[in-house]
């Protein structure tokens, strides 16, 4: 079973996603914000992350970075209901990172977790598949 952290400071986004998730069978851990994001992750092992870009407390990209940080190599699906992700491109620690605009159906979902994890494992068309979906 995947463990998934999912942080997004809007309530009902972080459930829907959560519920989503639990019921194509993965262990999921919310938090509502960046810094109680972090503290989860450095306090368990996670198999992928969900993280809101625009978060309250904190710019999302800055999370995945400090995340990346500790492993380089976590499956990460970024969201945001803004339309751009170009400044996302501009740092090492983004790359490999799938985007996926909100709203967003669940198979987009899972299909961008899927992607996530095949961008980490270098499969060329893994990013470009979940951008597609969220399209």
């Amino acid at each position: 079973m995947q463990r998934i952290l999912v942080v997004d400071d809007q309530k009902d986004v972080r459930a829907m996603i959560s519920m989503v998730l639990r019921v194509n069978h993965c262990d999921v851990v919310e938090a509502a914000n960046a810094s109680t994001g972090l503290k989860s992750f450095g306090e368990s092992q996670f198999d992928a992350a969900i993280v809101d870009i625009f978060l309250d407390d904190s710019n999302g990209l800055d999370l995945i970075a400090a995340m990346r940080d500790r492993v380089p190599d976590l499956p990460v699906v970024a969201v945001s209901g803004m339309t751009a992700f170009d400044g996302a491109s501009m740092s090492d620690d983004l790359t490999r990172v799938v985007y996926l605009q909100k709203p967003f159906r669940p198979a987009e979902l899972m299909r961008a977790v899927a992607a996530a994890r095949g961008a980490v494992r270098g499969e060329a068309d893994a990013q470009g598949t979940a951008m597609a979906a969220s399209a």
